[in-house]
């Protein structure tokens, strides 16, 4: 694959980022899948003003390069007619330790992906190992730190299981390990605030715009939902089993949010 780095276009193959990076040594950076469609990127604006904010929320400089064009000499030098971009920003090089240089030079690294199979409908379990911390400024960015979604992916592995929800530091959940959770309650699409820890994802903000909901969920609320699916900027994932209770997978409501936002 044909990647975008500070500049240039460059084989994937090569080494490029310095040793001296902070993304790569202190995940200090942030970063974005956006799906390809049609050879076409898509909800661009959503994705890039997220990158923003997050950039605002840790003081990180965005970077002066036109990231659209970027994106789009990615998907021509790859003739990527669907797929996925991962873009990938960090504070660049700096010196040993936690604070930053006072003038940082911002990587910003575009990378392509061919579309992947859609999943099959998910097995999920409620974390145990982790929680997600509703309080910490990480909560509602896209950061390079993943590792609580790892530990619950793992457990959720153990378990034989596909996905975990993560609970918050007050025992409600919060989101699965690398998507946002939605449940049909009572003919609505409910999905937990921000507030509670839940990252705002492009494809929640469609939904809520279509006539969904925001409401702190437990497991013990999820276990009536009629159908529950997990969400993200690639697709919509329906679950066929919570904590060991069957559900429709895709139930008709899924089907038609499917249908609607990634026809």
């Amino acid at each position: 694959m044909i990647c975008w780095l500070d500049g240039s276009l460059i084989d994937g193959a090569q080494k490029a980022l310095a040793l001296d990076d902070r993304g790569f040594l202190l995940g200090d950076g942030l970063y974005e899948t956006i799906r390809i469609a049609q050879g076409r990127v898509q909800q661009a604006g959503r994705h890039l003003a997220r990158l923003a904010h997050g950039a605002s929320v840790i003081g990180l400089p965005m970077p002066t390069a036109d990231i659209a064009a970027a994106m789009a000499a990615v998907i021509a030098a790859n003739a990527l007619q669907a797929g996925s971009l991962r873009l990938t920003l960090t504070r660049g090089s700096g010196p040993r330790g936690l604070l930053p240089p006072q003038a940082p030079s911002p990587t910003l690294l575009i990378a392509a992906f061919p579309a992947a199979p859609p999943a099959a409908p998910a097995r999920v379990i409620m974390a145990t190992r982790t929680r997600r911390n509703e309080h910490s400024p990480l909560a509602g960015i896209k950061s390079l730190n993943c590792l609580d979604g790892i530990i619950a992916r793992l457990e959720a592995r153990d378990l034989n299981a596909d996905d975990a929800l993560l609970p918050n530091t007050a025992g409600r959940i919060a989101e699965a390990t690398a998507a946002n959770v939605f449940a049909l309650i009572g003919g609505e699409w409910l999905t937990p605030p921000v507030t509670e820890g839940a990252l705002p994802g492009i494809t929640r903000a469609r939904i809520l715009e279509a006539g969904g909901r925001e409401a702190p969920l437990t497991l013990h609320d999820l276990m009536p939902a009629d159908e529950i699916a997990l969400t993200s900027s690639l697709g919509i994932r329906p679950v066929r089993e919570l904590a060991g209770k069957n559900l429709p997978a895709p139930g008709p409501e899924t089907a038609k949010l499917i249908a609607a936002l990634f026809a």
